[in-house]
């Protein structure tokens, strides 16, 4: 198959020819198969639909075409010889790793392979990577780990060192909009906006040109730079950061809070009217919402790193003119709210990245959201024009 006219599965993964021509030879030639694969590359690049297309393919018997009952099950989840993880937690249990384990001794029940797919191999903590290890080392015939991570540092080195690396790269913007026009039939102008505001993040691309509210919450942010000239105005914009991605957190996770619980109830033959619960039930219910709440956590980290990476991208946008430097502005439909930057001095635009980059790195580091974004803030105030 030609990497310039992939297709098939394949026809997702965008401006990533050598990784395509990689897996596609890998599914048709026994010899260059391996029995543990490694996918990174930065977020957005689409490490997930890489592997999903891989895992598409090897059990398609036309190796990929994309629109057979095989293709279609794996790629919507639904294929009983395809097992995925995807945590929302900040970690992968033990216990999950330890049933990916006993999953991968099985024998393929209606396909050529059994297929562990673990989306975010970055979160698998010390101890749940020694309980995939051995599954690892002696690798049962049929069976293939597909792994997904940021980078190579971001994963144990017991594990990374007994799988194949695949990296993808970042896709060109036009690539991104070439894909939410096919796609999802974004008007190709709309596409290319919101492939540079994205920064070639198929995915947060893809909102940005549905989702109204989504360009207007990213345009509160932007407009934050160049506005904070007080202490107060560091304060309350700290505040609504914070405040933003609670509100994202509650939002998503309500009703998936709910089904889930009620859905732990009907496992357990337990009465969701009722009162008081046994003691068993009670306990399972403790350990769902401590799960929940984790969850919460880290969407609301995340909603706050790709509030500040917004933020970065606009003195980013003015350093860049401010140079004269042939690079496209991120920003292209905030021209002037860079304008207005660009005439600070370079020091200034500098300085602010650089107590962006502190504040995303504290916040990952565990400091407190609320406490990184105030001392954040401060950094960027300025005098009034």
């Amino acid at each position: 198959m030609s990497v310039e006219t992939a297709a098939g599965v394949w026809a997702d993964v965008v401006g990533q020819p050598e990784v395509v021509a990689t897996l596609d030879r890998a599914v048709r030639e026994p010899a260059a198969m391996t029995h543990a694969w490694l996918f990174t590359g930065p977020p957005g690049s689409g490490r997930s639909t890489a592997a999903r297309a891989f895992a598409a393919a090897l059990q398609c018997p036309q190796h990929g075409c994309g629109t057979c009952r095989e293709c279609r099950t794996v790629l919507d989840g639904s294929h009983a010889d395809l097992t995925v993880l995807t945590t929302q937690g900040l970690s992968i249990q033990v216990k999950d790793a330890r049933e990916l384990a006993r999953v991968a001794q099985h024998s393929p029940s209606v396909g050529p392979w059994q297929v562990i797919l673990v989306e975010d191999a970055d979160r698998l903590t010390e101890r749940a990577a020694d309980a995939l290890l051995k599954a690892l080392e002696e690798p049962v015939p049929r069976t293939v780990w597909l792994l997904c991570a940021p980078s190579l540092e971001d994963v144990i080195i017991t594990i990374r060192s007994r799988s194949r690396h695949v990296r993808l790269r970042t896709p060109s913007v036009d690539a991104v909009a070439d894909l939410l026009e096919r796609r999802d039939g974004v008007p190709r102008s709309q596409g290319l906006l919101a492939a540079h505001a994205a920064q070639s993040h198929v995915g947060l691309a893809k909102r940005l040109a549905k989702d109204e509210a989504a360009r207007g919450r990213r345009a509160d942010t932007l407009r934050l730079a160049g506005s904070i000239h007080s202490l107060g105005d560091a304060m309350r914009a700290a505040e609504q950061l914070d405040g933003l991605a609670k509100q994202e957190s509650s939002a998503s996770a309500s009703e998936r809070d709910a089904a889930e619980r009620e859905r732990l109830l009907e496992q357990l033959g337990a009465d969701p009217a009722a009162r008081t619960q046994p003691p068993h039930v009670r306990s399972q219910l403790a350990a769902l919402e401590k799960e929940q709440k984790t969850r919460a956590t880290r969407i609301g980290r995340d909603v706050i790193d790709r509030s500040l990476v917004d933020l970065m991208s606009i003195y980013r946008d003015a350093l860049v003119q401010q140079t004269g430097s042939p690079v496209e502005l991120i920003n292209q439909d905030h021209r002037e709210q860079v304008d207005r930057l660009t005439s600070r001095p370079a020091e200034s635009l500098l300085g602010a990245m650089d107590a962006i980059g502190t504040a995303r790195e504290r916040i990952a580091a565990n400091v407190p959201p609320l406490l990184a974004l105030e001392a954040m803030m401060i950094a960027l105030r300025t005098e009034r024009d």
